[in-house]
């Protein structure tokens, strides 16, 4: 039986290169998006380490010139220009007295906090604000002989632990994530042809005349699937290690290395979910009457997958959903890449129930070949 595989197996890795379309369509993605991804994360850095100076309209701006100064400090300052928000920061005309005699000076800002492209520099404006008011209430303290530590109630200090490789939280949930989803995608096309296509082209009833079971078909083709979503896991690895070292990780103070261990930890992991994408892909695609169809059930399905992972990604309900196939082996990876101790039992669990949707998928489809309506597509 296994040497029928095989010799299937190499017939369907061969059909696979004459159709290099549908193989590049998913390699593209291996390749193209940790460089896309590590662009975007440039960007955002640089944001985030210097951000872009902020201009807004301050009213009677006359009256605080310290408070002015001290925002200017902070690259908020008063524009007239097409560059300035629409955020106005009125001080009140009696501002200079209250200050001079220790009462709680009026500023008031006017923005429209529902506006997402505003909430972020309106944020940024009270803070400025709050630090200011902090400062000058202290001064007023130390004026009054009283030490301004007697407002501090609790003296909270926070000991990090984190290490420079465990501080990138989002930044390596992301990494994961494109990760996880090479395995799905590089093989997608691939596996509607060779399921779909090959019925649409009658040449999967050809194949069953051939004293071949459809068990032995069905491995073969999903073998074939799961090489190719192999080639573009070690892909999406390759190019992440040498694009993620290019990103400036060290202008937030951490740094995502992916290490040769790394690598070959997600290359192990990752072949039990890519033997699951593939019996998924195959099965759905049998499942629908048409090529056009069996495009739609995919797409449509891998948003499981993809639930999973995102949620793992964005820290969704992790305590349950990192037992989870899928789900798991991304935590694992997480953890790998944190320098933390490995989930080692919920790597087996998750490999093991990922390997027993592989089976059940396989025998499906296997039971789904015998019927005349499926291979004919009635």
């Amino acid at each position: 039986m296994m040497r029928l595989v095989q010799v299937l197996y190499k017939k369907e890795m061969l059909d696979a290169s004459r159709d290099k379309r549908s193989v590049m369509a998913g390699l593209y993605y291996a390749i193209g998006a940790p460089i896309v991804m590590c662009l975007l994360f440039t960007i955002l850095l640089k944001q985030l380490s210097s951000p872009e100076a902020l201009k807004i309209s301050i009213e009677n701006a006359e009256v605080a010139p310290n408070l002015v100064a001290y925002l200017d400090g902070l690259d908020i300052s008063h524009g007239d220009d097409d560059s300035v928000k629409p955020i106005k920061l009125v001080i009140d005309v009696k501002y200079a007295e209250d200050m001079s005699e220790g009462r709680s000076a009026l500023v008031t800002i006017i923005a429209d906090k529902s506006d997402n492209k505003l909430i972020k520099s309106v944020r940024r404006l009270e803070g400025g604000l709050a630090r200011y008011n902090s400062e000058v209430a202290g001064l007023r303290l130390i004026s009054r002989g009283i030490d301004p530590s007697i407002m501090r109630a609790v003296n909270v200090q926070t000991q990090d632990q984190a290490t420079p490789d465990s501080k990138g939280g989002m930044f390596l949930g992301i990494a994961t994530l494109s990760i996880i989803i090479a395995l799905f995608y590089s093989a997608m096309n691939l596996a509607i042809d060779t399921s779909a296509g090959e019925r649409e082209r009658n040449s999967l009833a050809l194949l069953l005349s051939h004293p071949l079971s459809s068990t032995q078909i069905v491995l073969a083709k999903v073998a074939a699937i799961a090489s190719y979503s192999m080639i573009g896991l070690v892909l999406v690895l390759i190019v992440s290690k040498f694009a993620y070292g290019m990103v400036p990780w060290e202008q937030l103070g951490f740094s995502i290395n992916l290490n040769l261990m790394f690598i070959l930890f997600c290359t192990l992991i990752g072949l039990p979910i890519a033997l699951m994408s593939a019996s998924l892909l195959v099965f759905v695609s049998f499942m629908a009457k048409s090529f056009k169809e069996a495009q739609s059930y995919v797409a449509f399905v891998l948003f499981v997958p993809i639930g999973l992972s995102m949620m793992t990604t964005y820290d969704i309900a992790t305590d349950y959903v990192q037992w989870a196939p899928i789900a798991a082996q991304q935590y694992a990876m997480i953890e790998v890449i944190k320098g933390n101790e490995l989930p080692l039992l919920q790597v087996l669990l998750s490999s093991l129930s990922t390997l027993g949707l592989f089976a059940l998928f396989t025998m499906l489809s296997s039971k789904m070949l015998k019927s005349e309506k499926v291979v004919f597509g009635l």
